[in-house]
């Protein structure tokens, strides 16, 4: 998968340390990975929350801190939208 956004990821593991390893973990296994359905993922990640069908929301730091993704299954991309705390990932508009 092609990973979009990682600019996003690198200043929240400056600011969150503590989940840098988790972070970069994931990025290297998001871009090693091929998804070519929500299966595929779910499979992969079983805790993943799929709130719709091109999204998916990850626990990083043991449900810590939530990513959220949006996933283009047919054309192997994948966009970060948000990473945050749980305070944070209650305001997000998740559609």
């Amino acid at each position: 998968m092609q990973l979009v956004g990682k600019d996003t990821l690198d200043t929240f593991k400056n600011e969150h340390p503590d989940a840098r390893s988790q972070v970069e973990a994931w990025e290297a296994e998001v871009e090693n990975a091929s998804w070519g359905t929500p299966h595929d993922l779910k499979r992969r990640y079983p805790k993943a929350s799929l709130p719709g069908k091109q999204q998916a929301i990850f626990d990083i730091c043991w449900n810590r801190y939530r990513l959220w993704v949006k996933v283009a299954y047919n054309t192997g991309i994948v966009i970060v939208k948000a990473i945050g705390t749980h305070q944070e990932y209650e305001e997000w508009p998740i559609e």
